[in-house]
């Protein structure tokens, strides 16, 4: 499911068309194209299992092949949904695009056009990037927005004229009424509060406007890929506990990097910063990003969590975190003028702002000694947030040299204090294969010191 842009709908349809598959019958699996947490977990939801992220740019070719195949089913669809327009990638060459992840798969486009206020200029669309990205098969097209049966009409004829079908026509649906939105985004399935009947609505809605049976056909018709030996399967034996923060607050993880540390032998203990009063009996913790900011003032009231995280941190507990998870160890957070107690592991505050500060694919070198990542070695993630240090952000105490990217600002990222390490940078186990080796160990080095 590719689109001409960032707001085409290509979510909206993307799960439409899974909640149907659904209702038939059928166990798609989910993807979303690019490093979003928050489309690829409503994707899961619609699924009923986790949806991966395919993004080359974060784990490389072999990356994105090894966690698609490990994970499609073989008898079964798997629906994939782009991010931005088609072409777009990092570069005017559409490098790392949903062009060209459609094409190493060799998986069938169907492309869905927003064409509000246009008729025959849909063509021009679906022309333009069949010349441009001729890589990318488009099988189908989906006009969304459609403002009646006559504007539906003219669009599907210009479009047709082209020899490519048209395989559904959506009215101008209000998405929010469905999916809200906050400043990162979509909110989350965990904050929606309007689950109950979501999945019939947005089924009702594929099987309404989209052929369905067509559908089908396009997915069923993807040229076979070359099976992949499945994953190697988690060690029996587990050398250490890691506690995940994952609640409404920090849900922002890669089922692949869990996976990851699994296989390195951690056993994983779910942890919740918003009603757990007191922290488990772990060697290690790793907090996501997310939204701590709209939770700040349950954060900041949870006193008993937060005192632990903080004397487990002084005792010499690998505690690893990224983005949101960097705002809860600060001291503080400041946001829309109110300013919360955080764990107070980093000797900095933060402060939330009305912009992004920093957003986008992140290349940085690990500089300084660290619990988890060897010096020298290069990373690639990506940062999307509207928080920053305060300006009384003590340069140093940071490991990355950030390349590309923002990071904790000026050329600077991951703050440590003791055996902690936490960044703006989101990384990928399959791009940064010493990530999950590194956090176990560390943990299993803690607890071996604590018998």
């Amino acid at each position: 499911m590719a689109g001409t842009g960032g707001d085409a709908g290509k979510t909206l349809v993307a799960l439409a068309m899974i909640c149907a598959l659904r209702k038939r019958g059928r166990h798609p699996a989910a993807y979303k194209k690019g490093p979003d947490f928050i489309d690829a977990a409503w994707l899961g939801w619609a699924a009923g299992k986790d949806a991966r992220n395919l993004d080359s740019f974060l784990l490389g070719w072999d990356g994105v092949e090894a966690s698609f195949l490990e994970s499609a089913p073989g008898d079964e669809i798997s629906v994939i949904e782009g991010n931005r327009g088609l072409l777009d990638g990092v570069d005017s060459a559409s490098t790392h695009s949903t062009a060209a992840l459609a094409s190493h798969l060799r998986a069938p486009v169907v492309l869905v056009l927003g064409v509000r206020k246009i008729t025959a200029t849909a063509a021009a669309w679906v022309e333009g990037c069949r010349r441009l990205a001729p890589e990318a098969e488009i099988r189908g097209v989906i006009l969304n927005r459609i403002a009646g049966a006559r504007h539906a009409r003219v669009a599907a004829q210009a479009v047709e004229a082209l020899g490519v079908p048209v395989v559904g026509s959506i009215p101008a649906i209000r998405g929010e009424e469905h999916l809200p939105a906050r400043h990162l985004g979509l909110v989350t399935p965990e904050e929606h509060g309007g689950l109950e009947g979501l999945e019939d609505r947005l089924a009702s809605i594929a099987e309404a406007h989209l052929d369905m049976d067509r559908l089908v056909g396009i997915a069923l018709s993807a040229v076979p890929l070359s099976p992949r030996a499945p994953a190697a399967p988690a060690p029996l034996e587990r050398i250490a506990r890691i506690g995940i923060l994952r609640d409404p607050a920090f849900s922002f993880y890669y089922p692949d990097n869990l996976e990851a540390l699994e296989r390195e032998g951690a056993s994983l203990v779910p942890v919740s910063a918003l009603v757990d009063r007191s922290l488990p009996d772990v060697d290690g913790l790793v907090i996501g990003g997310g939204f701590p900011e709209a939770h700040a003032a349950l954060l900041g009231a949870n006193d008993g969590l937060r005192a632990d995280v903080r004397r487990a941190a002084v005792a010499g507990m690998p505690i690893y975190a990224e983005c949101g998870g960097l705002m809860y160890l600060a001291r503080s957070l400041r946001w829309k003028d109110e300013v919360h107690p955080m764990v107070g592991v980093l000797p900095f505050d933060v402060v939330m702002h009305e912009r992004p500060q920093g957003h986008g694919y992140a290349r940085a070198t690990v500089d300084g000694p660290n619990a988890f990542l060897d010096v020298g070695a290069e990373i690639v993630g990506h940062e999307f947030h509207y928080s920053a240090p305060g300006p009384d952000a003590p340069p140093s105490g940071t490991v990355y040299a950030v390349g590309r990217g923002t990071g904790c600002g000026k050329g600077r990222d991951g703050a440590t204090s003791g055996s902690v390490l936490a960044a703006y940078i989101h990384l990928h186990a399959r791009g940064c294969a010493s990530w999950a080796p590194g956090i176990v160990r560390a943990a299993h080095r803690f607890a071996t010191g604590r018998r």
